[in-house]
């Protein structure tokens, strides 16, 4: 009864044409990849184009023709670049394969204590604490800090592990319509009864590219004697002067009071996430968060790779920098050639299909053109929103960015979404 069950929901799934297949790579993530078994446009080698000059010896690899891909969050290339290999290799040989063990009980390793102490210079807080991931940063903080007598206050769109954190916690809930300050505004009001308000939040959206209105989201916070919570996934790394987030983008770092955050995308994009806040936040999720007490801690080569990568970029911004050209270049031409692009001034660039079934037949065609790109539609995104969801990375040449832009052209014309 059970088997007939899910292969009837499973059956549902492939008619609604939101079924979704993990294509298998086998070579290292990069600009361009090689695909198992020899894949439509699969290349022979694997490799990474020049990154602008750092003070550090870069790589640049010959890449011959072959999939190139922009569905990744290695937004800076780094989790090819050849520094951070050699730092994960270093911790590997050092400190061992993993702790086997929780951060309280013999799992901490003086790595950890420097990556943690690297994050919260990196973000300019005073502290901060190693998760598995940014998922169970999400997890652990809301439970840990907030009782019946607090109210927080969430964005609709926010990530669903802020969602999934947000219902562990006994606080009372207010949603808040996406990036709406006036609905913000309201519920501030109403929630004022309560002792404690968090307004909750990401910093840059993962499935649209917007970047939240900080600035006025933390005028709210002050006006209404609130904190504000950011995860910034898709920030860390590239958006502001110096990479350090939309907070630094928008210039509201003192008045961002925790940063949830992952090292696995922009920072070497292997596992592992944080958060970074004042002191007895942090001493308090170490004592109560749940994901923090009974996870086992980061393996010693993550923890190395995440170090490193923090390293080249508080010693230049040249790898953050080179995203805004690269990303114009795609954003532009895309809406020159006649497609929908969601969000603004963000490497993450959906292309707006409305249709699951034309993004998922689109992203396959797109792979027999050697592009690899993944549709996205509901229980992703909600219903009639389905995407492409392109992501540019710093180490994507322009070369590559117009042959993309070629790609969905031809397909776009060939499928009906453009005229």
């Amino acid at each position: 009864q059970l088997r007939r069950r899910l292969e009837s929901e499973l059956e549902d799934i492939r008619g609604g044409g939101t079924w979704k297949s993990e294509r298998v790579i086998a070579s290292r993530q990069g600009p361009h990849l090689r695909l198992a078994g020899g894949g439509a446009g699969a290349c022979g080698e694997e490799g990474s184009r020049s990154l602008p000059p750092l003070p550090c010896r870069c790589f640049s690899l010959s890449v011959p023709a072959g999939i190139i891909n922009f569905c990744a969050n290695n937004y800076l290339g780094l989790s090819s670049h050849p520094e951070v290999i050699r730092a994960a290799v270093e911790a590997l040989e050092k400190f061992g394969a993993g702790l086997s063990s929780v951060r309280f009980i013999c799992g901490t390793q003086s790595i950890h204590k420097d990556l943690e102490e690297k994050i919260a210079r990196f973000h300019q807080r005073e502290d901060a604490i190693l998760y598995a991931s940014c998922f169970d940063a999400n997890a652990g903080i809301f439970e840990a800090l907030l009782t019946p007598e607090d109210a927080v206050l969430s964005d609709e769109l926010n990530h669903a592990s802020i969602i999934d954190g947000i219902r562990l916690c006994k606080a009372n809930k207010y949603r808040y319509k996406h990036m709406d300050m006036q609905d913000l505004e309201a519920k501030l009001k109403e929630a004022q009864k309560h002792r404690l308000r968090l307004v909750a939040t990401d910093g840059a959206f993962s499935m649209d590219g917007d970047i939240a209105p900080l600035r006025e989201i933390c005028q709210l916070a002050q006006k209404y004697d609130a904190l504000v919570f950011i995860d910034e996934c898709h920030a860390t790394g590239f958006l502001g002067p110096n990479g350090r987030g939309t907070d630094e983008l928008l210039g509201v770092m003192d008045k961002v009071t925790i940063i949830n955050s992952t090292l696995g995308k922009a920072l070497g994009g292997a596992a592992g996430g944080y958060t970074t806040g004042p002191k007895p936040l942090i001493d308090l999720l170490r004592q109560r968060s749940r994901p923090y007490l009974f996870s086992n801690s980061l393996p010693p080569a993550v923890v190395g790779c995440a170090a490193k990568a923090l390293d080249l970029l508080m010693e230049s911004n040249a790898i953050a920098q080179s995203m805004a050209a690269k990303t114009q270049r795609f954003r532009s031409k895309m809406t020159a050639a006649g497609f929908t692009i969601s969000g603004k001034d963000h490497p993450i660039c959906p292309v707006m299909l409305g249709d699951a079934r034309l993004a998922s037949v689109m992203a396959e065609d797109m792979l027999n053109r050697g592009i690899y790109v993944i549709g996205f539609s509901y229980p992703v995104v909600p219903k009639g929103q389905a995407r492409i969801r392109v992501q540019i990375s710093a180490v994507h040449s322009d070369e590559d960015i117009d042959r993309c832009v070629e790609a969905f052209t031809e397909v776009g014309r060939k499928h009906g979404a453009l005229a």
